[in-house]
């Protein structure tokens, strides 16, 4: 099981009331709204593996160099020289820390490589494994990883992740008209505004879908755009063509990695925490109360 860590903290974040405190009156609602998340996903799916993957550079450099407006309306602060800072609550910001601390002491593997994003660690980890793969992320864009024959699914919070939406192929491809690995070029085409990914002016995402159902892929939509005879109305045509700098540079940067450089982590389920009396300190100063004895009970279950 895949964590995609900043998404589901996010939604801790905003999920769990900020009145949830440690004794110094500090939020603690994303801490503790994580551990809650973890402890659900453990008890219901029962992996034998774990990674809280992480955001090590949100907004890596190779990509804005391709296109310079990805997610660049959520930098707060730009720096020369190292990663950009991310738009976050005020109240969010202290928070990620605990986070890092807390799952370290527990003993779940956490991975976050420099210059690449949580979801490039989801792809090469997603790429190296010997067996099924649980994804858990809010994010729609690891949509593209999903892939039947191998056991990949994506499991998306539609509220807290009490309630997952499990996403495989059959799922895409009635919501969507695509598989995994047809995934990406639709969001290619279409845009998301979120990343700040313009797509294709003109194509949405049900034309994107047709157009990939009738040419199979990004390189065929393009190949149609120079065989007069192809069926593309003449806007299709004209819109794809005027987009083709957009379309050579854009898989790169929405395709996640799947050659990223992982470091050797145990990623087996810790029985009993890593660290048992730097947890206690945590456990205390921050006031994790049964969030964390429920995960810790969960864990050695």
């Amino acid at each position: 099981m895949l964590l995609d860590t900043a998404s589901l903290y996010f939604r801790a974040y905003f999920g769990v009331p900020d009145s949830v405190k440690a004794p110094d009156g500090t939020p603690v609602n994303a801490v503790r709204g994580l551990l809650d998340f973890i402890d659900r996903l453990v008890k219901d799916h029962r992996p034998d593996r774990l990674v809280a993957c992480m955001d090590a550079d949100w907004r890596p450099q190779w990509r804005v160099d391709l296109i310079p407006s990805y997610k660049a309306h959520r930098v707060a602060e730009e720096h020369e020289g190292g990663p950009d800072e991310e738009e976050v609550p005020d109240t969010l910001s202290p928070q990620v820390p605990v986070i890092e601390e807390v799952l370290d002491a527990i003993g779940i593997a956490r991975v976050g490589v420099e210059g690449y994003e949580a979801d490039d660690v989801i792809g090469t980890f997603t790429a190296r494994a010997d067996g099924p793969v649980d994804i858990v992320t809010g994010d729609r864009d690891l949509y593209q990883l999903v892939d039947d024959a191998r056991g990949v699914r994506v499991l998306y919070p539609l509220k807290g992740v009490g309630t997952l939406q499990l996403t495989d192929g059959a799922l895409l491809r009635e919501k969507y008209g695509v598989d995994g690995s047809g995934y990406a070029d639709l969001a290619l085409l279409r845009g998301d505004p979120s990343d700040g990914l313009p797509g294709v002016p003109g194509i949405g995402e049900k034309t994107a879908a047709k157009l990939l159902a009738e040419f199979g892929d990004l390189a065929g939509i393009m190949a149609a755009v120079d065989d007069p005879k192809a069926k593309l109305t003449p806007s299709q045509r004209k819109r794809l063509d005027e987009a083709r700098p957009y379309v050579a540079v854009a898989p790169k940067v929405v395709r996640v990695a799947a050659d990223v450089p992982l470091p050797e982590v145990d990623t087996r389920l810790p029985r009993t925490p890593r660290d048992s009396a730097g947890l206690d300190g945590l456990a205390v100063r921050w006031g994790l109360g049964g969030s964390l004895h429920r995960l810790l009970t969960t864990l050695g279950a």
